[in-house]
Formats: structure tokens, C-alpha cells, sequence
């Protein structure tokens, strides 16, 4: 049963994380570009650092689903 919650997770967690760095821009290209030529305004900088933490959070609770999938496994 836990195993199955594990497994669930991981998936959920995987799909963010591809999800999540599709959205960042770099270097003017990408979807994160997708809005305007807005520009760096002060609001824009904002959402790409807030971005860029949610991106972090989602990739240790990742790599945390994937430890833990490696310990019920082994």
C-alpha cells in the first residue's frame, strides 16, 4: 500500500518537475518568455525567482520519492 503511494507521488512529482522547467525562460526563449515583451520588470524578476524556488522544492521532494522508491525496492 505505501508502495503504491510512493509510486503515485513520484509520478506526480516528475510531471511537475518537466513541467516546471519548460516554463523557465532562458535567455529571451522558452514558454516562460510567453506574455509580452514585457521585459525584467520588477513584478516579472519576482515570478522567476519564486519560480525558480518552487522548481527547487519540486526537485528535492523528486529526488526524496526516488531515495525512497530505491529503499522499498532493495
Amino acid at each position: 500500500m505505501a508502495d503504491g503511494i510512493v509510486i503515485f507521488l513520484h509520478v506526480i512529482f516528475s510531471i511537475l518537475l518537466v513541467t516546471l522547467v519548460l516554463i523557465h525562460s532562458g535567455r529571451d526563449s522558452g514558454l516562460g518568455s510567453i506574455g509580452g515583451g514585457v521585459g525584467q520588470s520588477g513584478g516579472q524578476h519576482v515570478m522567476e525567482r519564486n519560480l525558480d524556488r518552487v522548481t527547487v522544492i519540486v526537485a528535492v521532494l523528486y529526488l526524496v520519492s526516488t531515495l525512497t522508491l530505491a529503499k522499498i525496492f532493495t
